[in-house]
């Protein structure tokens, strides 16, 4: 009886380790590319850009992705950051290169579309606390 116990516990442990270490494989949509955006900004008025995106399959499982992001804005810079997803909305953290000095950071929820040409679109709503005490804007972007 002791041997077909500790055989039972030996067999539902590895099982338990196993099911902890296994990850499902990434199955959602994958938003990597580069978007044209235009942007209204409530200091700085409207602008337009670009973001890159890609996704992150090492940290991306089932239908909840991770992506590297990046928008550049000609005549203010650079804004890398980072994007976790679920289906498809997107919560955005993005800094500008010398965030530390004008402390313009912020976060963002996008919502993806696609087109009837299979072109994937996003609009986002992001928020600033820190930025000319406090800021917020939209911006609608659409793959190139």
């Amino acid at each position: 009886m002791k041997l077909f116990y500790y055989s039972w516990m030996t067999v539902l442990l590895t099982s338990l380790i196993n099911n902890v270490q296994a990850q499902d494989s990434f199955n959602g949509q994958d938003f990597s590319g580069v978007y044209t955006c235009t942007g209204e900004d409530s200091h700085e008025g409207q602008y337009k850009g670009s973001v890159s995106m890609k996704l992150l399959p090492q940290h991306s499982t089932g239908e909840y992705a991770a992506y590297t992001f990046e928008l550049s804005v000609p005549g203010y810079g650079k804004y890398p950051g980072h994007a976790a997803g679920y289906k498809n909305n997107l919560a955005i953290y993005f800094a500008h290169t010398q965030h530390s000095k004008n402390q313009d950071f912020g976060t963002g929820i996008a919502t993806f579309t696609q087109n009837p040409k299979g072109k994937w679109s996003f609009h986002k709503y992001y928020y600033e606390p820190m930025f000319k005490g406090g800021n917020h804007g939209f911006e609608t972007c659409t793959q190139n």
